[in-house]
């Protein structure tokens, strides 16, 4: 794209926001540098998904891997899950942060499954959200990795994206959510939350964005970036 044709900020209320096209291009790119984003949780299907999203909660994908790669070869299933047991559960997730009510949560999630749902995970945000430790981003997770939905799982790093670039400034994660599902197009929507997270994990960083190799700073609205454009 030339700098002639390089599409024009604009301001909306009080917080920088990028235009329509603004966005369409920086979600062009960042199909470009990565065309088919995936998910960095290990899982192996729609109930062990759901089993590792409510486990990262305030942990690290890595380090929830780790702990379910033995978990998920002996309990796939909500069935698998109950005849664990939650003591032998938290045995098996106890260097994950808050693991002892994640277990809580895991074991009656599971339960719930298999009294209301056949012991399968529901392809519904408002059956999702009923379960134990499972909120809108979780719920938002699943929905999309699981089931291909066009949905925003806002979380830290979206978050922080979203109003560092003015994408969709919000103050809370619910505002940033419908700011992106009005702004992203629709050929992006899929995986625009996949792309936004690995940009906010690995480029647009809390403490010190790396700016210098972001294919998108052109257009971002920061005005703390680590390097001119």
């Amino acid at each position: 794209m030339t700098a002639k044709s390089k599409p024009k900020h604009r301001q909306k209320g009080k917080a920088k926001r990028l235009s329509q096209e603004a966005a369409a291009e920086i979600f062009r790119r960042l199909r470009e540098s990565d065309p088919e984003p995936r998910s960095e949780l290990d899982y192996i299907n729609p109930f062990t998904l759901l089993v590792a999203v409510v486990l990262s909660a305030q942990a690290t994908d890595t380090g929830v891997n780790k702990a379910t790669r033995r978990l998920f070869e002996i309990a796939d299933t909500p069935e698998k899950m109950l005849a664990l047991g939650e003591d032998a559960l938290r045995e098996h997730i106890r260097t994950i942060g808050l693991y002892r009510n994640k277990a809580k949560n895991v074991i009656g999630l599971s339960r719930a499954l298999l009294e209301h749902h056949g012991g399968k995970v529901p392809r519904s945000r408002e059956a999702l959200e009923a379960l134990p430790g499972v909120g809108r981003k979780t719920a938002n997770v699943v929905l999309n990795v699981a089931f291909g939905e066009p949905t925003m799982a806002v979380d830290t790093h979206i978050f922080r994206v979203a109003n560092r670039t003015g994408l969709a400034p919000g103050k809370n994660p619910l505002e940033v959510e419908k700011g992106l599902l009005e702004i992203v197009p629709e050929e992006f929507a899929l995986h625009a939350h996949h792309w936004l997270i690995l940009h906010g994990r690995y480029v647009c960083k809390a403490r010190k964005p790396e700016c210098e190799r972001c294919v998108i700073s052109d257009l971002c609205l920061y005005d703390a970036k680590t390097v001119a454009v």
